[in-house]
């Protein structure tokens, strides 16, 4: 992907998901970038030990916008099944965890620096793609608190 470069004619889409076993527990987070319908890059990520879904949320959305932006797209429509986090980075609900108040203020700021940007909630299963990412996150951690 070194030699990938979009031109900003190209319909790009990002989907992005979180999550955590226990909650608040082992987290991690996932995200896919889509031209059109064709995926140039995904990406998973441990987050910790102890973090909520929540939390792993809006990690994946910062890991994906900054992604986004490094490629130097600057039209973007993200997808995410959290209602609570599209919810908040359009403005419709009120942020009251500190915890999430951090990531949220990121996520605004790099969602400044597109020229177009939309959120779009999405149901699960349309977001399989991330979810699988994020759930792949966990293996190696998992298997370490696993009795086998």
């Amino acid at each position: 992907m070194s030699n990938y470069s979009p031109t900003q004619e190209e319909e790009y889409s990002l989907y992005f998901d979180g999550c955590s076993k226990g909650n608040p527990g082992p987290a991690g987070a996932g995200f896919v970038l889509y031209q059109g319908s064709r995926e140039i890059l995904s990406k998973s990520e441990f987050i910790s030990e102890h973090d909520t879904n929540n939390v792993a949320e809006y990690h994946a959305l910062v890991l994906g916008l900054k992604k986004s932006l490094s490629y130097g797209i600057r039209r973007l429509t993200v997808y995410g099944d959290s209602l609570l986090v599209i919810k908040q980075v359009t403005g419709k609900y009120k942020v009251n965890s500190h915890n999430l108040k951090q990531y949220h203020d990121y996520a605004i700021e790099l969602a400044k620096q597109f020229e177009f940007i939309r959120f779009e909630h999405v149901l699960r299963e349309k977001n399989k793609r991330a979810d699988e990412l994020a759930n792949l996150s966990l293996l190696s951690t998992l298997s370490t608190f696993s009795t086998f």
